[in-house]
């Protein structure tokens, strides 16, 4: 199972209200480049993405927001898993997927899963990005 790892930049733009977690449209995009700790925003200019066809769209999928909110000051997200299903042509090849918040004007990176090596989607086959729906995609304390 892939981990997911948290970018350095999203505490601080967590914190100057670039991110309203429960409110905006975050994203996950397909890419074959590695993002690093200190990657800080989404371009398919610097992750370039799986072409929008076959079953990818521009930007990636948007998942839906299952919960957001805080119990006994741990606040947590948790989002509904995100399928990606190739169709004649397939999607690839790609390693990463990156969370990014779709709504902020510089596409803000949350984070990104690493699926260890390159895989290649063929016609009818399917990618779940597994959103842990008991422990969320984070928590912040």
């Amino acid at each position: 199972m892939a981990t997911f790892n948290k970018v350095d930049s999203f505490v601080e733009a967590l914190a100057e209200k670039v991110h309203n977690l429960g409110a905006d449209v975050l994203k996950v995009a397909l890419t074959n480049t590695a993002p690093t700790a200190a990657s800080t925003a989404w371009s398919t200019g610097t992750f370039p993405a799986p072409a929008a066809a076959n079953g990818y769209t521009a930007g990636g999928n948007a998942p839906s927001i299952t919960s957001s909110g805080q119990s006994g000051g741990i606040y947590k997200l948790v989002l509904a898993d995100t399928v990606f299903t190739a169709t004649a042509g397939g999607i690839g090849p790609f390693r990463y997927a990156i969370l990014y918040n779709s709504t902020s004007a510089g596409k803000e990176i949350i984070g990104w899963y690493d699926y260890g090596s390159s895989i290649t989607l063929n016609d009818t086959e399917t990618l779940t990005v597994d959103f842990d729906a008991t422990n969320g995609v984070l928590t912040i304390q």
